[in-house]
């Protein structure tokens, strides 16, 4: 996704939820569709505060909240990890490295296509459908990297 139509679905759900288009707000969002290595808030912190040195950390955590709330943004669930954060909310799945933290987007197009099981019904509404796999990347493995 682009920052133009990002931008251009910001401000429909803004319209609808009632959220103002501030320059921090944009700014958070132009970071996390730049970028691709699914930052943590520290790191999209740090990146935004090179361009608006008055940010703080607590604005960037509200705003990540704000943005996963609304479904403008997904957090990716790595355990033990901090929380990451993934403009991109097409249909996709994770693989997360256990060495480096590296997250990689991949598609499983059998997988979404699954029926549920029928006794999933009983637990309730399903909203999402998103697998998130760990293991070794490739790299970490043609490193040699053990721990």
């Amino acid at each position: 996704m682009d920052f133009d139509s990002a931008l251009e679905r910001f401000k429909g759900i803004s319209q609808e939820k009632g959220l103002r288009l501030t320059h921090q707000r944009l700014e958070i969002l132009r970071e996390l569709v730049a970028a691709k290595d699914h930052p943590s808030a520290e790191t999209v912190f740090g990146r935004v505060r090179k361009r608006l040195p008055t940010i703080s950390l607590d604005t960037v955590y509200r705003t990540l909240s704000t943005f996963d709330e609304v479904g403008l943004i997904m957090r990716v669930p790595v355990t033990g990890d901090q929380g990451r954060f993934d403009a991109d909310t097409s249909p996709h799945h994770h693989f997360v490295c256990s060495r480096c933290k590296s997250i990689y987007d991949f598609l499983w197009d059998e997988f979404d296509s699954l029926e549920l099981p029928e006794n999933s019904k009983a637990l309730g509404r399903v909203d999402d459908r998103r697998v998130v796999i760990r293991g070794v990347c490739e790299k970490c493995s043609a490193d040699g990297i053990t721990n």
